[in-house]
């Protein structure tokens, strides 16, 4: 029952994404809701609320807000992350991301699949990042780091 079981992005103050930002939302907020692993640990002796847990992704105040509530709608936690720690890597993720879909259209399978793995390197590198930031917060397996590390990307585009 440690898992998220639902996902909303908040981007209202955000520009329109593009159409490969969207199919990356979809693709990892479906990918995350099929299989995932999210363990709230005990802090300070109060009671963690089971899961599943309701997710809300924001960017407030240049931080990271991860809001959690229960399926029943009570509060299970809320903590704001710094977004400084993920930047460079964010940055770079783009960059190495808008390659790649240039890549797609013109260059051999040889050169797109070095590119591939560039891309997944970077995304390793920030689902790492996410874990760290996350240390004594919420416990998350590497496949749940990748992908809430995806969403964080779709909303630092427009940060």
């Amino acid at each position: 029952m440690s898992r998220i079981s639902q996902i909303e992005l908040d981007d209202r103050n955000l520009p329109p994404p593009t159409p490969e930002i969207v199919q990356e939302r979809k693709v990892a907020i479906f990918d995350l809701i099929e299989e995932n692993s999210f363990v709230l640990p005990q802090r300070d002796e109060r009671v963690v609320p089971s899961g599943p847990y309701h997710l809300g992704l924001a960017i407030r105040d240049k931080r990271l807000v991860f809001d959690l509530n229960t399926e029943g709608g009570d509060k299970a936690a809320e903590f704001h992350l710094s977004l400084s720690p993920f930047r460079q890597v964010v940055k770079d993720y783009y960059q190495i991301c808008e390659s790649y879909f240039n890549a797609v259209k013109t260059l051999p399978p040889s050169q797109i699949e070095t590119i591939d793995m560039a891309r997944r390197g970077i995304h390793n590198e920030g689902s790492r990042v996410l874990q760290e930031r996350l240390a004594g917060k919420a416990e998350i397996d590497t496949d749940t780091a990748r992908r809430l590390f995806t969403l964080i990307c779709v909303l630092h585009f427009g940060a």
